[in-house]
């Protein structure tokens, strides 16, 4: 439930709203406009302090007024003071267009993300990419240690024949040759054809 703002009247100062009400709701454009004067201020102040924008406030504040010309007949004096109704009135539309305001930023935000979102043929690329990473993963484990250390160092590593052999302590043709049994073995696991 909004939070209604009171103002206590003040007899002897300022108009009698209530009897100005009356004639706002028989269509008495010089007493809306007596109307408007007393409680310009007030519903304006009462919709920057939930906005804060000035440029919305003075928005809301006359969507407000207009709202108050229009359903002036509907002004009930048993259920509250003229003042206090029509800062009810300001107060709730004043909640209104923050929410509406925050549901457009989710709006933007959402649809910022899909622009975002890569097209299918992206994430298609992605999967396959993947897939093929897993499937190189099983092959080399397929391998004897010393192949997989030898084609993970030359090919992975980038280092050299010569290289992979001193790093392992091993013979430069020792090395060669397991390479080439390594990559004959993971040719056949991937399914290459030559």
């Amino acid at each position: 439930m909004p939070e209604a703002v009171h103002i206590e009247p003040n007899p002897g100062r300022g108009p009698d709203l209530q009897r100005i009400m009356t004639d706002v709701a028989q269509g008495d454009q010089e007493a809306f406009s007596v109307l408007y004067d007393a409680v310009a201020g007030p519903v304006f102040g009462t919709v920057r302090r939930l906005l804060r924008d000035h440029a919305q406030s003075e928005e809301v504040a006359q969507e407000v007024l207009v709202e108050v010309w229009r359903r002036a007949a509907g002004y009930r004096p048993e259920r509250g003071t003229v003042i206090n109704w029509i800062l009810t009135l300001a107060h709730r539309r004043a909640v209104d267009r923050v929410r509406s305001v925050e549901a457009a930023a989710v709006r933007d935000h959402n649809a910022a993300l899909l622009d975002r979102t890569p097209e299918f043929d992206e994430v298609s690329e992605q999967v396959e990419a993947r897939s093929e990473r897993e499937q190189l993963q099983r092959c080399l484990g397929s391998l004897s240690e010393i192949q997989r250390q030898s084609v993970t160092l030359a090919y992975y590593q980038g280092l050299t024949y010569k290289e992979v052999a001193e790093t392992l302590s091993t013979p430069l043709g020792t090395i060669k040759t397991r390479l080439r049994d390594g990559l004959i073995r993971l040719r056949d696991c991937l399914g290459v054809t030559v």
